[in-house]
């Protein structure tokens, strides 16, 4: 499995390069989120809702789990830090399997949920300050979109 990775000096630089992805993005897309606390990931989320063309301000879901935006594409923003069993029955495949993008932090805590095919995205602080965004496609959608995104 191949991993492409793209540095960011500034929170615009890395929104900005979650904008460009999320335009590319279709119906029924997965983007796994994550980093450290901190990292950027609800500053992801924005550029990503931002190519999806939604006008409501994103915030972290973290004490409802799931929040849901219209835009181009319907966004299903989910924080699942807080889920206290990884097979607990929260509807996640319905989001999964729907007309709109989802977008899964700390998604390793129900990887047993989750499509096999994705896009696994970790944040992490770069030395030179900034983000390392590493992307790690699982199937061929997903592979096209970070050739197409980094190159």
């Amino acid at each position: 499995m191949a991993t492409y990775e793209k540095i960011t000096t500034t929170s615009g630089e890395t929104m900005d390069f979650a904008r460009r992805l999320g335009e590319m993005l279709i119906p029924g897309d997965l983007i796994a989120l994550e980093g450290d606390l901190g990292a950027g990931k609800t500053t992801f989320t924005k550029g990503l809702a931002a190519g999806l063309e939604v006008k409501k301000t994103v915030s972290s879901p973290t004490f409802t789990i799931i929040k849901e935006y219209s835009g181009r594409l319907p966004l299903y923003h989910m924080d699942v830090y807080r889920v206290q069993d990884a097979f607990e029955d929260l509807g996640f495949d319905e989001y999964f399997e729907g007309e709109g993008v989802s977008v899964v932090e700390w998604a390793h805590l129900i990887e047993e949920q989750l499509p096999n095919e994705r896009l696994t995205i970790y944040l992490t602080h770069h030395h030179e300050g900034g983000r390392k965004i590493s992307l790690q496609p699982k199937g061929t959608r997903y592979e096209e979109l970070c050739k197409e995104i980094i190159s």
